[in-house]
């Protein structure tokens, strides 16, 4: 009788399989963020001098710093607008590049190259764009009579100048998703519909949304995600400024570790940022996830 050899459990078979990226995945993000939670309890090493534990002083100070909670308030009014506004274009650029028009491939194409380009590159682009009296925008703008406005200078325009070229940036790739999804909606429903004499809303509405909502999901927790991770552009376009007015979260991180060098208060900024992150995609999930429609 032959022999048959032996074969390993099918579960064990798959987690060998997954190994490789559970390694990647807790090497460098699951123990940093757990050496993160855990710095933040400590002080800041000082050549000689070792991190002591002092408990929650570092949590203490934040409360009483008043740059972290307008770094707070900017971030979220930053996701709150970014985030619907992005997701809402790129839906808006999937339904039209995917239908039947001259130039398709070209127009997709012309939507995506933004997502190409380097932050640093783009930031670079719209410092141009913003540059005071002799920007694109002011140009325009002087030929329909306003007045110069220095969009990056101004506490009231750089936080929204920022937000712009955030749209700008991710609308494309956002749209590829989008784009993808709208490409496994059957086309049986939407020759029922058109049978059925429903309007364009109506098909969009009863049969569009509904089958596009895991990826509707999928894109608003990534977008989510990237409003709080907003580092490169700030760094490029304000600094900061002016008068912290375009101060986020991650910035205010980046500028504590490596400015004032107080590793451990940035942690624990960083530990406030991993939390609020992971309460809002929670909420975000269980809000969508009744209504998705999983096929």
């Amino acid at each position: 009788m032959e022999r048959t050899k032996p074969r390993l459990n099918i579960h064990v078979q798959g987690w060998l399989l997954a190994l490789p990226a559970v390694v990647l995945l807790a090497t460098f993000t699951h123990v940093p963020a757990v050496a993160t939670i855990i710095d933040s309890f400590f002080s800041t090493p000082h050549g000689r001098r070792p991190a002591v534990f002092i408990g929650l002083d570092q949590y203490r100070t934040m409360l009483a710093d008043p740059i972290f909670w307008l770094a707070l308030k900017n971030n979220l009014l930053y996701a709150l607008i970014t985030v619907p506004i992005a997701i809402g274009l790129a839906l808006a650029m999937a339904l039209w590049v995917n239908g039947r028009i001259a130039g398709r491939a070209a127009l997709r194409l012309a939507f995506f190259t933004p997502t190409i380009l380097p932050m640093v590159a783009a930031a670079n682009i719209w410092l141009f764009f913003y540059t005071p009296d002799y920007g694109l925008l002011n140009q325009i703008g002087r030929l329909f009579g306003f007045a110069s406005v220095n969009w990056l200078g101004s506490s009231t325009t750089a936080l929204p100048a920022l937000m712009a070229v955030t749209i700008w940036k991710e609308a494309g790739f956002f749209m590829i998703f989008f784009l993808a999804a709208l490409q496994q909606v059957p086309p049986v429903l939407y020759e029922a519909a058109r049978m059925e004499n429903a309007s364009h809303w109506l098909t969009f509405r009863r049969i569009t949304w509904p089958l596009i909502m895991p990826t509707t999901l999928f894109v608003a927790i990534n977008a989510l995600i990237n409003a709080f991770r907003v580092v490169d552009q700030v760094i490029a376009m304000t600094g900061g400024g002016p008068n912290n007015a375009t101060t986020l979260l991650l910035f205010y991180v980046y500028q504590v570790a490596f400015s004032f060098w107080d590793t451990a208060y940035a942690a624990a900024l960083s530990t406030v940022l991993l939390s609020v992150l992971a309460i809002i995609a929670i909420v975000q999930f269980f809000m969508l996830d009744r209504k998705i429609h999983y096929r």
